[in-house]
């Protein structure tokens, strides 16, 4: 069998088929053996009589693995925000908190850390190095940040890991009602019909993106008005010396129950519960207005599979909470859950999208 025996050699033959400790792992999960029972099959298959034979060193490695995951959290958990206290993403937050917390049997702290682009926040969270504590944000540092900045100080693929989605922020398309426009065929044609005369603002970030990327693919001649605080816009929308807004949905249903303001489209996949008579840019057969204002909880580099499936399967369960889908509909919001692989595939597309749009309008890294 040769040099070291025979935990030597299965080892070796295993690692270079399965060569990852997380790989070997997820393999011994798939054929439904403990580890025990696949070294003992790996003893019958190679003739080896003793069964009580100890296990290799990485399958213990593996055991303490799993036995940390279940046993995790040791002590508080902190949630890194790159938003302000009182933001919907910070509410957003408690409440997952709240019931994370009741979940672990452990206090989940929340630690915002606003500034521009959510850096501080990132940087607060990648220097921390310690695995209590967690990132929930918004997808710009991921999708957005990436294209408008030079250099980064963290790695927005290996430092920024994937847990799990928690929720959609509705973005909405708006028009003055005054303006006489009830579809986004019917802006397009006027916009076509009057070049250069219609304004339009939106919130930075994801709306401003996916409104700059459609005038751009519709060939638009649009006049863009920036704003410092967006809540000026508001108003300046509801009194048409602006024509068009792409904002939250929530800060606009005021204006749109008052008969002010039209909402012509969600960007999002699906309706709101706060609106549901208004259609989906899917519905209004715009898939270059389609995106969702995804928020959710990441981890630290080389976080462990198995403690990031754990902490993802906790978030779905206090997802499924009424009342949880009932605080955050009134924030504007929708929960949305789902795996690891779930929440990377939803950030890679919006990645993938904003890129596009960035080349397409000639965003200049700064």
């Amino acid at each position: 069998m040769g040099k070291g025996g025979p935990s030597a050699h299965f080892m070796h033959c295993l690692c270079s088929a399965v060569p990852t400790r997380i790989a070997l792992s997820a393999w011994a999960r798939r054929t439904k053996l403990g580890l025990a029972r696949v070294w003992q099959s790996y003893l019958r298959k190679s003739g080896r009589p003793d069964l009580r034979a100890p296990l290799p060193t990485l399958f213990l490695l593996l055991l303490a693995t799993s036995a940390h995951a279940q046993s995790w959290p040791q002590k508080t958990v902190k949630l890194i925000l790159p938003l302000q206290a009182g933001s919907a993403t910070d509410v957003t937050a408690r409440l997952y908190g709240e019931r994370l917390s009741e979940r672990w049997g452990r206090a989940v702290v929340i630690e915002n850390r606003p500034g521009p682009d959510g850096l501080v926040a990132i940087a607060a969270f990648v220097g921390a190095r310690d695995e209590h504590t967690l990132l929930f944000s918004i997808g710009g540092p991921v999708t957005i940040n990436p294209v408008t900045h030079e250099k980064l100080a963290y790695d927005p693929e290996r430092d920024l890991v994937p847990i799990a989605p928690a929720s959609d922020s509705f973005i909405a398309i708006a028009v003055p009602a005054s303006l006489g426009v009830n579809s986004i065929d019917e802006l397009v044609a006027r916009a076509r019909a009057e070049p250069g005369k219609l304004s339009w603002a939106a919130t930075a970030g994801l709306p401003q993106f996916v409104f700059a990327g459609f005038v751009k693919s519709a060939g638009l001649d649009m006049v863009q008005i920036g704003y410092r605080d967006f809540t000026p816009a508001l108003q300046d929308l509801a009194e048409a010396r602006i024509q068009v807004a792409a904002t939250g949905l929530l800060p606009l249903l005021p204006f749109a129950r008052a008969g002010k303001v039209k909402l012509l489209l969600l960007t999002n996949r699906e309706r709101s519960p706060a609106a549901p008579d208004v259609i989906t840019a899917r519905e209004a057969n715009r898939p270059e207005l389609a995106a969702d204002g995804f928020q959710g909880f990441f981890g630290w580099r080389d976080m462990p599979a198995d403690l990031r499936d754990r902490i993802a399967a906790d978030v779905r369960a206090a997802a499924a909470d009424p009342a949880l889908k009932e605080k955050l509909s009134a924030l504007g919001q929708a929960v949305r859950t789902g795996t690891p692989a779930d929440f990377a595939a939803m950030i890679a597309e919006q990645r993938a999208k904003i890129a596009a749009i960035a080349q397409a309008i000639g965003v200049k890294k700064q």
